[in-house]
């Protein structure tokens, strides 16, 4: 299974991994995929969620919350379809 990460310029980079976790390069490719590559990065510097205890989704990841819960919190936020949970 494969997984990808937003590079320097904000481009997926592509590294490969397996497992049922989500991991960061995970997380920013189902950003990518729900908000575009233009915007996904502002919104999860801005945006707030209360699932998060008020911080945003990056501040989340830097205070070392996993990634899978921070894709929950933003997959709620974002009322995806079940599909992308």
């Amino acid at each position: 299974m494969a997984a990808s990460s937003a590079g320097a310029a904000g481009r997926l980079v592509s590294s490969r991994q397996g497992g049922g976790a989500v991991r960061h390069t995970e997380f920013w490719e189902r950003m990518q995929l729900a908000l575009g590559i233009d915007y996904m990065r502002v919104w999860a510097e801005t945006h707030v969620m209360s699932d998060l205890d008020r911080r945003t989704a990056q501040e989340a990841l830097d205070a070392g919350v996993p990634p899978k819960q921070v894709w929950r919190a933003v997959w709620a936020a974002l009322g995806l379809p079940d599909t992308d949970r």
